[in-house]
């Protein structure tokens, strides 16, 4: 169950839902998660009470179409996972909300499973028989 938070800069509410479905879709086409498992924050920040900062560190020159994509998951995918769920992710962005590539900024953050609590104040995915996977 990943949980998402897409930062954007001026994007509006269309560019911004549809770089939501691009992070969803490459979730659930890279590594398998259920289509009804969608947990995103969305924020467009204005420029003035809120913005992003940003500069072209390793050489990648970014500008105000920047996103920052942050996923929160339990750990145990790949190093080639995670490279493939990258890939996808600029890809749909570009297609689906018009982000170039170089704007698509992803950090991953895995933690355990009592790291989760997913309603009712329990924490699911502790020994629970059936509990779901990653």
């Amino acid at each position: 169950m990943p949980f998402v938070r897409i930062d954007t800069l001026r994007a509006g509410p269309e560019r911004l839902a549809a770089l939501g479905r691009a992070v969803h879709d490459a979730l659930v086409e890279t590594i398998a998660i259920p289509p009804d498992d969608r947990f995103q924050v969305l924020v467009d920040h204005d420029g003035a009470s809120s913005t992003l900062r940003y500069d072209d560190y390793l050489g990648v020159h970014r500008d105000d179409g920047i996103a920052y994509v942050a996923i929160i998951w339990r750990s145990g995918r790949t190093p080639a996972h995670k490279q493939a769920l990258y890939r996808r992710i600029a890809e749909l962005a570009h297609s689906y909300a018009g982000i170039e590539p170089r704007n698509v900024f992803v950090v991953l953050t895995e933690n355990g499973p009592a790291d989760w609590s997913l309603g009712e104040g329990r924490a699911q995915y502790l020994g629970a028989p059936g509990a779901p996977g990653l």
